[in-house]
């Protein structure tokens, strides 16, 4: 099995601090940058799964790399450089408190509320008569909390937001707007390599009084595509959707006993569905791209970022 990156402990100069998240590790340096380390784990019912998978960081950080610079007309980012595959340096921001969940499908979550009753979401009217994957009249915005490490992120309103003061009005309205942009602009490159951009989030921060987008946008860890040819097909005879996605990760580990629930153990991943799984991530960087993969040095992965990323800090 390649080598891959599960950990990060790196001391880089003028580090104050490191946060590790389920899949991206975070350095703060010198209080003025964040050098966004994507590992090569894998989480999926909240839980960190026991084997990384081969050049998934890469995929995740290359890919919001491209969408960050395809989208900075519409918002600025907090993106500086990418120094290695696996790396994205920029601006430290204060983030807002929220995350915009963007959504142009029925599918999911909000299917099985929909499925049971629920006509309305975050103050979002829902028509009457759906089907599951249909797509909305036009793309509904779903905010979450923000919630702190280990707890869930809950569902608000746009009014409630306001309301406690977690975001001024006036931008909270600009970041409404940006993240319909953006959503729109995603959409339109996915449609010209024959995805659909289904629903996604998008996170915002503040530096100096500019709003910035913040974090990483339109992978597979935060998005949902679905195939663009087969979609109508499908959906006029109630079958499921073929996904570009990690959902066949948790469908496999369901298969296996494991829904992330008290007492379950995660069951032992062979490497062939390892080597599958890394292989629907290229999969889904080469469509969402139009560009093929170039997968880099791995033998050493751990020393390829550490030299790279201390190479950049010197320019800085």
């Amino acid at each position: 099995m390649e080598k891959t990156l599960m950990q990060s402990d790196f001391r880089f100069p003028g580090q104050k601090g490191v946060y590790h998240g389920k899949v991206r590790d975070v350095y703060n340096i010198d209080e003025k940058y964040l050098l966004m380390v994507v590992t090569d784990r894998i989480s999926a019912f909240d839980v960190v799964l026991p084997k990384g998978i081969p050049y998934k960081g890469q995929v995740l950080n290359q890919i919001a790399d491209k969408f960050l610079d395809a989208t900075s007309d519409i918002v600025p980012n907090w993106k500086i450089a990418s120094p290695d595959p696996a790396v994205t340096i920029g601006h430290i921001c204060k983030p807002y408190p929220v995350e915009m969940i963007v959504r142009a499908y029925l599918t999911g979550n909000l299917w099985r509320s929909y499925k049971d009753g629920l006509r309305e979401i975050n103050g979002v009217k829902l028509p009457e008569g759906m089907k599951e994957h249909q797509k909305f009249p036009e793309p509904i915005i779903t905010p979450t909390t923000k919630a702190e490490q280990g707890l869930h992120d809950e569902d608000i309103s746009s009014k409630e937001i306001v309301e406690q003061g977690l975001v001024p009005a006036d931008e909270y309205r600009l970041i409404e707007g940006y993240a319909t942009e953006i959503f729109k602009r995603g959409s339109e490159i996915a449609a010209r390599h024959g995805l659909i951009l289904v629903d996604t989030k998008y996170e915002f921060g503040n530096k100096d009084g500019v709003i910035m987008l913040i974090d990483e946008i339109n992978t597979p860890d935060s998005s949902r595509y679905f195939y663009a040819e087969g979609y109508q097909e499908r959906f006029d005879n109630g079958l499921q959707q073929k996904q570009l996605s990690k959902e066949f990760v948790r469908e496999w580990l369901m298969e296996n006993g494991f829904q992330g629930k008290k007492g379950q153990k995660v069951p032992d991943m062979p490497d062939e569905f390892v080597s599958r799984i890394s292989e629907r991530y290229i999969e889904l960087y080469e469509k969402i791209t139009g560009e093929m993969f170039v997968k880099h040095d791995i033998s050493d992965i751990r020393t390829r970022i550490e030299d790279n990323c201390l190479k950049f800090l010197k320019t800085l």
